[in-house]
């Protein structure tokens, strides 16, 4: 049964729809053909203003519904080679230009939050937006000390709209389960909760600023990739004060052009950005889009927005790592062999049946330009040979997954002819030479030297408590053998003495009865 707070939620979010026209382009599709009739009796179709473009439509459907259903369209817009050209244009307004709220809300919040007036805490404060987001909005400032910072404001209510959104996705996920047998091996439910983690992690800035210094330590004095400085004394839960930086949109191609940008290098760069915060930190940046992602000429990344990341456990980062590489390799079995031992396939699939089918897909992807790979149709063909052998969808993994989709759809628009393979293969083999081979068990055992140089004195005498303990063991085993040979012993001579008082009353017993017989006594 719908919870009535469900239920309303699914009547305002058919009504946004229809209410931007978006029923049209559903009853045009050809499932739903044979009832597009039906649009004739609602009020809507003889009133709304039907001369806006599709694009404009679902873009403003997506920002009518909120925070979760922008995030859905910020993601879209990053794979253009998915999308109609129009729809994918319009998108692309939700990674920084959702409508902002007003500036007297953005000051209340500001000022609750710091507990001091905004001319107390900045020298200079644009009350127009510089970018407004399905989570927050951000404002250009300057310090007293004259430097120049971005601040970044939680949108107010967003809390309760989030929650009511994920209860929505929990009850869609729940029934999925219950009615639908491919939602089970998806675990729908997990990833439901896997995203709620996520997004409310979001919503936390100071966790985000955390985020924010911990990439930028790991990337200090980078020539690849730059991270703004955190003004700590002016962070708070629902307010974020950062370094302000200047760069051109990664979106932005003509004035990238226009600029001199290496685009072959962003493109190799981007891939090796990718792999580093995976492998070498395990700890990425996991909401890649565009609005995001801006570009120092020629050839250097900046980023912000650092609510969303991601890490693995240290057998998912290994697993991950000898699975690009076999694929890099062609290595099919090995892909097959690693699926089924660690329980993603059933362990009585076919490992020759799983290796083909894996080779069906994979092989003519290889040793083409990115331009040329369909990864729409790649995937959609993955998911169905996953289908096909009950593969269960990990939910740990869903994250990564939607950061490498990003990070292709960027190489895509920057650099088409990049080889992702080529790029990405040398990094791992070094990564997996550093983390298993010959050099790094020979460092780690260097590294124990201390350890075992102080306890060197100890060993003698620890030799010598082994040896007594094993010597006093060995003579309490012979003293309890001996006291076992005992007990036997007693137990044989209990059990025929037993059988014998058995044996003689049975004899009186008889005995007596015969006596008592009529026979005798006549």
């Amino acid at each position: 049964m719908i919870r009535p707070k469900i239920l309303l939620r699914l009547m305002h979010i058919n009504w946004v729809m229809m209410f931007h026209g978006l029923d049209e382009i559903v009853l045009r599709t050809h499932l739903f053909r044979p009832i597009r009739f039906l649009a004739f009796f609602s009020p809507n179709y003889w009133t709304r203003n039907s001369r806006e473009p599709r694009g404009v439509r679902i873009r403003r459907t997506l920002e009518d519904l909120g925070p979760i259903y922008v995030k859905f369209g910020q993601t879209l817009s990053t794979r253009k080679d998915l999308l109609p050209e129009d729809i994918a244009e319009e998108l692309v307004k939700l990674q920084d230009r959702v409508p902002p709220f007003s500036i007297d809300t953005a000051r209340k919040i500001i000022e609750q939050q710091l507990g001091q007036s905004i001319e107390e805490a900045f020298a200079e404060f644009d009350p127009t937006p510089l970018a407004s987001a399905s989570v927050a909005q951000v404002h250009t400032a300057t310090l007293p000390s004259g430097e120049k910072v971005i601040v970044k404001v939680l949108r107010p209510d967003i809390e309760d709209k989030i929650h009511s959104d994920v209860g929505l996705l929990y009850e869609l996920a729940r029934l999925a389960e219950r009615f639908w047998a491919d939602a089970r091996r998806l675990r729908a439910m997990e990833i439901v909760a896997e995203f709620e983690k996520t997004i409310l992690d979001e919503l936390d800035l100071v966790r985000e600023a955390a985020n924010a210094s911990a990439i930028r330590a790991n990337f200090k004095n980078s020539e690849m990739l730059y991270i703004p400085e955190i003004h700590w004394p002016l962070t708070r839960r629902k307010v974020l004060v950062m370094e302000r930086i200047y760069g051109i949109p990664v979106g932005d191609i003509d004035a990238l052009r226009r600029g001199g940008a290496d685009f072959k290098k962003l493109a190799e760069r981007g891939v090796e950005i990718f792999f580093t915060q995976v492998f070498r930190d395990n700890f990425f940046h996991a909401d890649m889009h565009p609005g995001n992602i801006f570009v120092q000429l020629p050839d250097k990344y900046l980023a912000v927005d650092f609510g969303i990341v991601g890490s693995l456990s240290d057998s998912d980062q290994r697993y991950l790592a000898e699975n690009f590489l076999a694929f890099f390799n062609h290595d099919y079995r090995k892909v097959a062999k690693m699926h089924i031992e660690s329980g993603w396939v059933p362990p009585t699939t076919r490992i020759e049946e799983f290796e083909a089918a894996i080779r069906a897909v994979c092989e003519p992807i290889f040793e083409k330009p990115l331009k040329d790979i369909s990864f729409g149709l790649l995937l959609l063909r993955l998911f169905q040979t996953a289908r096909r052998f009950d593969m269960v969808v990990q939910p740990q993994l869903v994250l990564l997954q939607k950061t490498l989709l990003n990070i292709e759809g960027l190489g895509r628009q920057l650099y088409p002819e990049l080889d992702l393979w080529q790029t990405a293969k040398p990094f791992l083999e070094n990564w997996f030479k550093q983390r298993v081979g010959p050099e790094k068990k020979l460092k780690e055992l260097l590294g124990k030297f201390p350890e075992i140089g102080e306890q060197l004195p100890e060993v003698p005498g620890l030799v010598f408590q082994a040896l007594q303990s094993a010597a006093h063991m060995q003579q309490q085993l012979q003293l309890q053998q001996k006291e076992m040979i005992q007990l036997r012993k007693q137990l044989k001579r209990n059990n025929t003495g037993t059988l014998r008082a058995i044996f003689g009353a049975a004899v009186l017993i008889t005995a007596a009865l015969l006596l008592q017989s009529p026979l005798l006594r006549g």
